[in-house]
């Protein structure tokens, strides 16, 4: 029996390759509404970040995440996803 393949994504900040797991997934849902999934399941467009504030600053100042999400982020955006971050890690 072959063993099941770990699937991986890149991070759009820092670009690194990790396991789906490690990292949290954003989302461009069908309302163009940009947030977190934690879970990893809602529906929608999605990007991969390293659940750290400073790939998401790097993510930002390349414009990554609009590239891969198709659509223009604004700033608030990020300060919302980067306040959702630092809850997380919190917890």
């Amino acid at each position: 029996m072959k063993p099941r393949k770990i699937p991986m994504r890149t991070c759009v900040g820092c670009g690194e390759q990790k396991t789906k797991k490690e990292l949290i997934r954003v989302v461009k849902n069908n309302e163009d509404q940009v947030f977190i999934d934690f879970v990893g399941k809602a529906n929608g467009r999605g990007a991969y970040l390293c659940p750290d504030p400073e790939c998401l600053r790097k993510a930002e100042k390349r414009d990554a995440l609009s590239r891969s999400l198709g659509t223009r982020i604004d700033k608030a955006v990020y300060a919302e996803l980067e306040k959702q971050l630092e809850e997380k890690q919190k917890k």
